[in-house]
Formats: structure tokens, sequence, C-alpha cells
């Protein structure tokens, strides 16, 4: 794929769709090539190398970085990560939606892009654990700038439930189903051109 064609690819977020709003919703991340940076899967157990020691502790901190945020379940696969990230709107974005601001937070946007990610929203926090992650294992690695992360992600929002149930369930089980996973076959192939 040329780099054309990687500036207009598609977006898979609801258009109109206000991402910064309570609720629950299913995220993957996956790692640049999705290579199997964050450690390995034996007897369906996920086995963190020092790389996915790095990712893990940073998860977590996302609830302290962000005060609308709560964390579902979630899980560090060899080349991606799963969670649910549960919007409480109780955070400083919310508060200032709710009198009246709306779309007016553009607080992490550069100059040079004056429609940036929203603060509190969903892009806000993915976009800070790939930061932070990408950061410290460069760090680790004496490197500056080698790719962690894929350039995006896949969300859903999760409408009920019974989905919230059968989605917390796929995430626990994942480390035991790793071999049916799609994953399982591109980290293979990773290994084995």
């Amino acid at each position: 794929m040329n780099k054309s064609n990687l500036r207009h690819r598609r977006s898979i977020r609801l258009k109109g769709y206000d991402y910064t709003q309570a609720g629950a919703y299913l995220v993957t991340i996956c790692t640049h090539n999705r290579q199997p940076l964050f450690g390995e899967i034996r007897n369906g157990i996920m086995l963190l190398n020092s790389y996915g020691r790095i990712a893990c502790p940073q998860w977590l901190q996302l609830v302290y970085r962000f005060s609308n945020l709560e964390l579902g379940e979630w899980v560090i696969m060899p080349n991606h990560v799963h969670g649910i990230l549960i919007i409480t709107g109780r955070g400083e974005a919310s508060q200032k939606r709710n009198n009246g601001q709306v779309n007016t937070l553009i607080t992490d946007a550069s100059p040079l892009r004056p429609n940036g990610t929203e603060s509190g929203s969903i892009g806000a926090i993915i976009q800070n654990f790939k930061s932070v992650t990408s950061r410290k294992i460069n760090s680790q690695l004496g490197k500056s700038k080698e790719p962690i992360w894929q350039r995006s992600y896949y969300e859903h929002i999760i409408r009920n439930e019974n989905e919230m149930q059968s989605i917390a369930d796929y995430i626990v089980t994942n480390p035991l189903n790793w071999e049916q996973d799609a994953e399982y076959y591109n980290d293979i192939w990773a290994k084995h051109p």
C-alpha cells in the first residue's frame, strides 16, 4: 500500500458520534506489522516479556490520566491489546460539555491540526496509551522512533449488558483461544516468513 492510500483510508468511526460520551467501548490495538512484541502464550497463559511489562502498567495508569475513565476486562496479547474502556462522564471534558461548551474542547490539538483529538475521548485515551508505551519501549530499545503500534485501532460501542458480558468473556478467554485466533496466524507468519 502506498502512502497516498494510507492518507485516504476510510474511517470506521461512526460519523457524528461523540466518543467522549458516557458508555462502554471495546478497543483493540495492534502492534506495528502485528509483531509479537509483548510476550508469548504458553498453555493458554500470556507470559509478558519486558515490553509487555511496560505496556501493562501503562494500561492501568490510564484511569489516573483520565478522570472520566474506568477499565473493564482487558488483556495484553503477543501482538495486540483488547480492553473495555468505560467513559463515566465524570471528567473535565463532560463537565464543560454539560455547561454548553459542546465540541469546543480541543486542548490536545496541535496548531497545525485544528480538529485534533478531543480531550477525554476514546481517541485521546488510545493516543495517550500508544504514545507513553512507545516512548518507554523505545527508551529500553535505545532507539527514538521505532514504530510500536499500528496507525489506527479498532473500537466498538458496547450497546447492552449481554454484549458487555459476551465481550468480557471473549477478552478473558483470549489467551486460551490463541491458536484459533486470527492474530495467532499473523504471529506465526511473522516468525516464519
